[in-house]
């Protein structure tokens, strides 16, 4: 199945900046699945599950303003939900879909939740994959302690060996596929070392928020709360962003939420293999 890329030209109040993006399936397909990914990872986390959907879908996932092949804010303080929303709601004018699924990924689902709260929302059928609308302090602690410190390494293997160390929690993976993990999100930069392709700005707003917090839980129950389409919840079992509490919480009001735990897995379970894709694609084309 053959991948596109493309771009978006989205407007903040620093100006405008591209959103990159990749699609794969039939452009034509009037039926749109979009698949945002996590805080620091990329579009390219969905390869897999994009390609398991792309015989029904047009898939399209784009790398979130400040990561990946997209564009760097000029005024780091704007890398936030109200942001990502206004750029993700650019894409979908571009893809001329009126209607979309979504799959999101921690921060993915954080801006899906957004979304899918608003008065006549796109959003058809949502998956929230290890994320809700309470975020664990504990959490926040763990990703703040890498989160925007911008590594650099001499080269692949050893940027490789970080990524498996920071991205331990997502389970066990062929070397293969960790090596996928860490080639899409890294960039060979002039001087010939690696660096994670992110802009470490993005630490600015996640500090404030860490501080606004006062060291406790951030808890957004009146978005979850707010949405109303068909909603399946993907927990990893030892997650420790989005606990087991919460998750049968989630069950039993707002969208109440069909809850799937991934066995072994903590946060976030990545959709690289097919049993973890299965529920996702039963809930969506079922």
């Amino acid at each position: 199945m053959q991948m596109r890329e493309g771009k978006v030209k989205c407007l903040s109040a620093a100006g405008f900046h591209h959103m990159a993006y990749v699609e794969w399936g039939d452009a034509a397909n009037p039926k749109v699945l979009v698949c945002v990914h996590g805080l620091t990872r990329c579009a390219r986390d969905f390869d897999f599950v994009a390609q398991a959907l792309a015989d029904d879908y047009r898939v399209v996932c784009p790398d979130v303003v400040g990561r990946g092949r997209s564009d760097w804010l000029r005024n780091k303080s704007l890398y936030g939900i109200p942001q990502y929303c206004a750029d993700m709601t650019t894409l979908l004018a571009k893809l001329n879909a009126e209607a979309v699924d979504w799959i999101g990924t921690s921060m993915g689902g954080l801006i899906g939740m957004a979304l899918a709260c608003q008065p006549e929302t796109p959003i058809a059928r949502l998956v929230l994959n290890d994320v809700g609308p309470v975020i664990t302090a504990t959490s926040l602690a763990r990703i703040g302690n890498y989160l925007g410190a911008a590594p650099r390494f001499d080269n692949i293997g050893q940027a490789e060996v970080f990524v498996r160390f920071v991205s331990a929690p997502f389970g066990k993976f062929s070397d293969e596929e960790w090596r996928h993990l860490t080639q899409h999100v890294t960039r060979t930069a002039a001087d010939g070392k690696v660096e994670f392709a992110y802009d470490p700005g993005i630490a600015q707003s996640f500090r404030e928020m860490q501080a606004a917090g006062e060291g406790k839980d951030v808890e957004m129950w009146p978005l979850y709360d707010g949405i109303a389409c068909p909603t399946l919840l993907l927990r990893g079992e030892i997650s420790d962003l989005l606990t087991h509490e919460t998750a049968l919480q989630m069950t039993g009001r707002g969208p109440r939420a069909k809850l799937v735990e991934v066995p072994g897995v903590g946060h976030a379970p990545m959709l690289m293999n097919a049993a973890q894709v299965a529920p996702v694609r039963e809930f969506l084309l079922g």
